[in-house]
């Protein structure tokens, strides 16, 4: 008999995820600690001076965060994942760049993990069920590792695609680079350059909390609302914060789509804007052979 998962990990030290609870919880509480500093210091010392759009910004940072974070996981579940299509060289670069920036973690494991989830979906051995715990399915699943399941090699069909090979060997040093060389340097040029620290501490803090919206909702979202029964008007919610990936229903049915709703329609495009992106990327050549589901074609 199949124990469940949430209670075949033992939640002790050896299986706690280090890297994983970074990425969860504790880059987003450094994100908004920075943010509520730069406010609170811009507010209260005169030396600094803090202009009222830079709130905009904020906003717009964050959307465009979450925008780009999506661009990754798109392409990643619904090609890379569920093969409903090709992506050539250029499409396989930005897509793993999304990713980093994402911070998804090795595309290995989170490949393994969702096969996994779709062969045993809601069922003992479902890395994520939430009708074992809507708090495991959340973020249990992330912070404690089985390590046979982090042993499991690339999958097969992805060996031959050499960008994702390189770039998934080379993740936690392309991490570092994306998220502490080139933040500094940004700093560093923007201090030469006589700009606004303030400003800049504000839209680095702004990625890192768009990120951690995006990464919260595809997790609880899909993981958890996405097999519960929800409200229309929170589907369309989440699938804003999620590019489209938390249109669920069909999913299981369904897994080799490109869209996750119909073609047609401008609110379709805009709440499964993941899709639209591989649409528009069909159009350039950076995807190819589109599979789409027939209800959505």
């Amino acid at each position: 008999m199949t124990l469940p998962r949430s209670l075949a990990i033992p939640k002790t030290w050896k299986t706690f995820n280090f890297p994983s609870f970074f990425s969860a919880i504790g880059y987003p509480a450094l994100g908004i600690a920075l943010f509520i500093t730069m406010v609170l210091l811009g507010a209260l010392l005169s030396s600094l001076t803090f202009h009222w759009w830079y709130v905009p910004v904020a906003i717009a940072t964050i959307a465009a965060s979450i925008f780009v974070c999506n661009a990754g996981i798109g392409p990643l579940h619904r090609i890379l994942q569920h093969r409903a299509g090709e992506l050539a060289v250029p499409g396989q670069v930005l897509t793993m760049i999304n990713l980093v920036i994402a911070m998804q973690g090795n595309v290995k494991d989170w490949v393994n993990y969702h096969s996994q989830h779709h062969r045993f979906s809601d069922k003992p051995g479902d890395p994520h069920n939430p009708f074992e715990s809507k708090r495991w399915a959340w973020v249990g699943w992330i912070l404690f590792r089985d390590k046979k399941d982090m042993d499991r090699p690339l999958a097969m069909w992805l060996k031959n695609q050499p960008v994702i090979v390189w770039m998934d060997r080379f993740y936690n040093e392309i991490s570092l680079v994306v998220h502490l060389v080139i933040p500094a340097v940004i700093y560093l040029i923007v201090w030469l350059a006589g700009g606004s620290l303030l400003l800049t501490a504000l839209i680095h803090a702004s990625v890192v909390i768009g990120r951690a919206i995006q990464f919260h909702a595809t997790v609880y979202g899909i993981n958890v609302l996405g097999h519960l029964k929800t409200p229309l008007w929170a589907d369309h919610l989440i699938g804003l914060l999620t590019g489209g990936e938390a249109f669920h229903d069909h999913h299981h049915d369904q897994p080799i789509s490109a869209l996750h709703r119909p073609r047609r329609g401008i609110w379709n495009r805009i709440v499964d804007y993941n899709g639209t992106i591989l649409l528009a990327m069909e159009k350039i050549g950076w995807v190819r052979n589109l599979k789409i589901a027939p209800q959505f074609a």
